[in-house]
């Protein structure tokens, strides 16, 4: 078998193995299985329970012609969805046959490592390489925050798992506060005595009425996705909840941001005779990485070397790499040439996991020269 058909192969497997966020236990086996196979060392941390995960972190090591690491990083976990994930490729990209996800997010990246492994199990690169495949990223980067990083060999990492074209390196990311909050009011029949009740979703509308919500700078977004409540059309709510969020590369924004948006519920629940319980949770903290940070000017020769512009760009996104930087573990997020992901559109060519392969391996090299 070609390697490239094994790339191709390994990938369809991966995708259509279901591993939803807290439901990795079947695929951490089949990685398991095969690095084991291919006799590489590999363990599995016990950060299941604290990431309330299907299984703990995997960590491989596939020791180097030289004395130096280089670590990579994909999640096993993929967002929610409805139905078996089968996979087409027509036309050189992989799509869904259905209306679920591909599951490119992050497989495609899953595979890279596992190429990585099986190319390098009997042929040592350059470097050493540890491949880290985390859990439950989709819901809060839960498994890169207990990863403990201190175990790790390499003084730096990357993580591939940014769904634009190759050739962008992230140095920037944002702090990502949620708010969740729980209005109360007092339930009354709506069509006999509305007088007697205090509508809690009418707080809440009042409450999202006053936010400004959406781009509110060039680095700052707030948004409000999620509002429920009530219990029939003829009953006045008595409860409504709102999650909603803020991010911004600058901590400061992200914090005076929801600070707004907390204030602007605490006004509507008083204007409209309610309580409220607001919480805010910071999801992950924001960094930025000087260009001429060592694991940014690696990728950028790497890239270089593979044919790519390297780009250096922010993101409004998060990733494990958010969570390892903030861990103090210098990781580089990567654009990894996957498209729509978390959507039933999600795509990605398979030349772009061959070109991720080769700018891995690029890396690997350059760690080494």
């Amino acid at each position: 078998m070609s390697d490239d058909q094994r790339l191709r192969d390994r990938f369809v497997r991966l995708c259509e193995i279901p591993s939803p966020t807290g439901d990795e236990r079947a695929v951490a086996d089949d990685v398991l299985a095969e690095l084991h196979s291919l006799g590489v060392e590999v363990s599995e941390d016990d950060s299941a329970e604290g990431a309330e995960a299907g299984a703990g972190n995997l960590i491989a090591r596939v020791p180097g012609a030289e004395e130096r690491w280089v670590a990579f990083f994909a999640h096993l976990d993929t967002v929610p969805h409805e139905g078996q994930v089968e996979v087409e490729l027509a036309d050189g990209v992989f799509r869904s046959k259905g209306d679920t996800i591909l599951g490119a997010d992050n497989k495609a990246a899953v595979t890279v490592l596992m190429e990585l492994a099986a190319r390098h199990a009997s042929e040592p690169a350059a470097s050493g390489l540890e491949l880290v495949f985390t859990v439950a990223e989709e819901d809060g980067l839960r498994g890169a925050k207990e990863l403990d990083t201190s175990a790790l060999r390499s003084p730096y990492g990357y993580a591939l798992d940014h769904a634009t074209p190759i050739g962008e390196i992230i140095t920037a990311a944002p702090t990502y506060k949620r708010l969740l909050a729980e209005f109360e009011g007092e339930e009354a029949h709506s069509g006999i005595r509305p007088e007697d009740g205090r509508s809690a979703i009418a707080a809440a509308a009042a409450a999202i009425a006053n936010m400004k919500l959406g781009r509110l700078d060039e680095e700052t977004t707030a948004n409000v996705g999620l509002i429920e409540g009530g219990s029939a059309s003829n009953v006045v709510p008595g409860r409504c909840t709102v999650d909603g969020e803020a991010r911004s590369i600058e901590d400061s924004k992200a914090s005076d941001t929801i600070g707004v948006m907390v204030d602007a519920c605490t006004w509507a629940a008083s204007e409209h005779g309610c309580d409220v319980d607001v919480e805010v949770r910071e999801m992950f903290r924001g960094y930025r990485l000087s260009s001429s940070a060592e694991p940014v000017r690696v990728a950028r020769q790497a890239l270089e070397r593979c044919g790519f512009e390297p780009r250096e760009v922010a993101t409004g996104g998060g990733s494990d790499a958010s969570a390892l930087v903030a861990g103090g573990f210098d990781c580089v997020l990567l654009a990894n040439g996957t498209e729509a992901n978390h959507t039933p559109e999600e795509s990605v060519a398979a030349e772009r996991i061959s070109q991720m392969l080769a700018v891995c391996e690029a890396i690997a090299d350059a760690e080494a020269a």
